[in-house]
């Protein structure tokens, strides 16, 4: 629960050790604490990454020295802008895979001997997993220009700032595993083509050996199968409607956390803000 005005802008301890800045350190060391990959880790994550903006917007509400504000906090304040664009750029992706995966349900389900059709929708879903996969690609540039930050003269900042901008790397750790997670690169084929048939079905066999297989794994294998099976049968079309159903169930609630994070982005920006302008 957020602190009350009074208590936030208490002066009485040091700001590296005052309660809110511990409270942000311990939400941080969370987030780094597991590495697993499944649904509901990384919706456990991004509850947790929209917990971690909740408790900075809580901690700018310190009364900072305007002095070393301005000094220190303008490039926290660039890195904030980043992982907001971020945010809001995957959760646009997201929400044309969704669409384009609505599609090639309606396909499906109307399918009446027209491959052509579905190959078209197929194709346009892929073609969204590649604005992903470029996306991960900058997101790893950005994780290479996430120095450390280093300070001069006052330690407090040095802890606070140093804070911050861990804060914007672990948040693009998060959503980079958030996209690797949905775009599974292991089952990629190359950007040419699809991979051969006895490859597909070794890799349904594999996923049939694991519990943590995920939706979009599933979904991957069975379109493959599907793009390249001559004869397509009833059963293989209603398995990968109920893979498609399962993997827009997941889109959908990713794309719920990725808004409420995208509003507390916004909030924590304005309040940095605030302070670099009184």
């Amino acid at each position: 629960m957020a602190a009350s005005t009074g208590h936030v802008r208490s002066s009485s301890l040091p700001i590296n050790t005052h309660p809110l800045v511990v409270s942000v350190e311990e939400q941080l060391t969370r987030l780094r604490a597991s590495q697993q990959e499944t649904s509901s880790y990384m919706s456990n994550r991004l509850g947790g990454l929209k917990e971690l903006y909740h408790r900075v917007d809580d901690l700018f509400q310190l009364q900072f020295p305007r002095a070393l504000c301005i000094e220190h906090l303008e490039d926290v304040l660039d890195g904030s802008l980043r992982v907001l664009d971020v945010c809001g750029t995957i959760r646009d992706v997201l929400s044309r895979m969704r669409e384009g995966l609505q599609g090639l349900e309606s396909s499906l389900r109307r399918r009446t001997g027209r491959e052509s059709c579905l190959e078209g929708e197929i194709r346009a879903y892929m073609v969204t997993r590649k604005e992903m996969n470029k996306m991960i690609r900058n997101l790893k540039g950005m994780d290479r220009k996430c120095k450390s930050v280093v300070l001069d003269n006052d330690s407090e900042m040095v802890s606070v700032v140093n804070m911050l901008r861990e804060a914007e790397e672990i948040s693009l750790s998060v959503f980079d595993s958030l996209l690797s997670f949905l775009l599974l690169p292991k089952l990629r084929s190359k950007p040419t083509g699809w991979p051969i048939l006895s490859k597909l079905l070794h890799s349904r066999r594999a996923l049939c050996d694991r519990m943590e297989a995920t939706e979009a794994e599933k979904l991957e294998v069975e379109l493959s199968l599907l793009k390249s099976s001559k004869d397509i049968k009833l059963e293989q079309v209603q398995k990968l409607l109920k893979d498609l159903e399962a993997f827009q169930a997941t889109i959908k609630e990713t794309e719920g956390d990725l808004e409420c994070i995208f509003r507390q982005l916004l909030k924590t920006r304005v309040s940095l803000l605030n302070i670099l302008n009184h």
